[in-house]
């Protein structure tokens, strides 16, 4: 049994059947709180991303069901305690069949655990990270289920192109420019779908607890050197001024390449939004089940012409229900991607006022537990606006 530090009580943990998976998930429903049916606003679906599980909502779920929803966070596909069917204890490998991870069967995962919790339609979906993706393919193909979608911390731009994607993917022409570079250097994309870096995470030589806290301090505010601006162009030069956890020195693992900047002892004791005890919970998960499930996600994603193949039809389709964009204003998440962030408030997303547009002050990347409280401000303002 997992032992959920700091998991609010009123938090349940349960596990249903979900399209081929045992899907765990954490959920609050003020109707088994409260048993005031007046009180339900409906039903809030929220996805985590990468390297994170479903705890990573456990600071906004009770506010969040306070204010009357019912609120689900679930292990998506190839993470936590989530597995296919009758494979508990089996690790994901990396010569496992990559097409399960497909963003059109991410998000059909999620259509399915909305029946199967008994529901028609969805207040909001709502994905963080890689967990934008399928939270943005929901949007985009089922907005007679979805009433409202919240992208947090990586913008999503729908399906650009009707076009058959080259053999080789615009990130991997990227990747080959980066190594031209002096010194050489690789995209980190391209790196999580190398046969390798599963072990080189899952084994480090700083022990792994040791460098997800290295992982997650520099992707937050509390990394001094973090100082997101919109990047110049899409040549490999503008990308070079990302952080090393975007592009990567060549030879460097991923955590050679954050270990370099690992916070101090006096820097993790004044750490408030990830106690120690918090991130024990990210360390037993990852050191059981390995990275690999997050990694086959990052394999469609680089190589469309491969996976991505059945999306082409919804070339230049629009989201056309209520959309909201929350990022931490020290997140180099938002600019990773020149034009990525302007492309969906301006053209994929006909519903986005710039005040859906939300940049946390005194957050980085993992906005949701570095600044609780000011997603739930702005995620209620904009729960509040749909129901109007």
């Amino acid at each position: 049994m997992a032992t959920w530090h700091n998991l609010p009580s009123t938090v349940k943990s349960r596990t249903l059947e979900i399209n081929g998976m045992d899907m765990h998930f954490f959920e609050v429903n003020p109707q088994q709180e409260t048993g005031n049916d007046k009180a339900h606003h409906g039903l809030v679906i929220l996805l985590h991303g990468f390297p994170e599980i479903a705890y990573s909502w456990r600071k906004i779920m009770v506010p969040l069901s306070e204010a009357g929803y019912h609120v689900v966070a679930p292990d998506q596909r190839g993470y936590g305690q989530t597995r296919p069917c009758g494979q508990e204890g089996i690790k994901v490998r990396y010569e496992d069949n990559v097409s399960p991870y497909r963003l059109l069967n991410l998000a059909t995962d999620i259509v399915e655990l909305v029946h199967a919790l008994g529901y028609d339609s969805v207040e909001a979906v709502v994905g963080h990270d890689s967990g934008t993706r399928p939270a943005g393919f929901c949007a985009l193909l089922r907005p007679d289920l979805f009433k409202s979608v919240v992208l947090m911390s990586a913008p999503f731009n729908g399906v650009s192109s009707s076009k058959k994607p080259s053999t080789k993917s615009l990130l991997y022409q990227l990747d080959e420019q980066l190594a031209t570079l002096h010194p050489p250097r690789k995209h980190y994309m391209a790196y999580y779908c190398t046969s390798a870096a599963n072990d080189d995470m899952s084994n480090p030589p700083q022990g792994l607890k040791n460098f997800l806290r290295a992982y997650y301090h520099m992707k937050s505010a509390d990394w001094a050197k973090n100082d997101p601006h919109p990047l110049p162009s899409r040549d490999a030069l503008s990308f070079a001024e990302l952080p090393h956890y975007y592009i990567m020195p060549i030879d460097d693992t991923m955590p050679q390449s954050v270990g370099r900047d690992a916070p101090s002892s006096d820097e993790v004791s004044k750490n408030k939004w990830l106690t120690d005890e918090e991130l024990d919970v990210y360390v037993a998960e990852y050191g059981r089940t390995g990275f690999q499930g997050g990694f086959m996600w990052y394999r469609c994603m680089t190589d469309p012409g491969r996976w991505a193949d059945d999306l082409r039809v919804f070339a230049g389709k629009k989201i056309e229900i209520p959309a909201m964009f929350i990022a931490g204003k020290s997140d180099w998440g938002t600019y990773q991607f020149p034009g990525a962030a302007e492309g969906m408030r301006e053209q994929l997303c006909t519903k986005m006022p710039l005040e859906n547009f939300v940049l946390v002050e005194g957050a980085g990347h993992w906005v949701q537990q570095e600044k609780p409280e000011e997603v739930v401000k702005h995620l209620l303002r904009f729960l509040a606006g749909i129901r109007k």
